[in-house]
């Protein structure tokens, strides 16, 4: 996709542009993915920092450990509930965008699985991707 591209809330009420190529698109099993997704992985689109600027509103969020022992804080409406992004304190480089919040989520074609060891017996998982039992690294 080139940039810029943009997204937001269901609502309307939060909306965010981003002005930099996706670092990665991945299809994430974890656990709290599956939460926040309802039941599916979630498709996250990384991109660098400084390249995604919230245009309107203010996203409220949701802070857990990761794995990793540092934070990872989610960021949604808080009118809708609409997941927009994570904010993952150990890579402090880049935004975890949800690609559903895209206005155009075709493009987000996923290139990696990770937390396969959490995913659910009913999930599939494309055989021609990458996959990690947890995070790559």
């Amino acid at each position: 996709m080139p940039a810029p591209y943009q997204g937001g809330c269901l609502c309307g009420a939060v909306r965010y542009e981003v002005t930099s190529e996706p670092i990665a698109v991945a299809l994430c099993h974890c656990r709290d993915c599956q939460y926040v997704s309802g039941g599916e992985p979630a498709a996250v689109v990384l991109v660098a920092r400084n390249a995604l600027a919230i245009t309107k509103g203010k996203p409220k969020g949701y802070t857990v450990k990761g794995d990793s022992g540092k934070n990872v804080t989610r960021q949604f409406c808080d009118t809708c509930g609409t997941p927009l992004f994570s904010d993952i304190e150990s890579n402090p480089a880049v935004w975890a965008v949800k690609a559903g919040s895209l206005d155009d989520p075709s493009w987000a074609k996923p290139g990696v699985i990770v937390y396969t060891s959490s995913a659910q017996p009913w999930a599939h998982m494309d055989p021609a991707l990458p996959q990690f039992p947890k995070m790559p690294g």
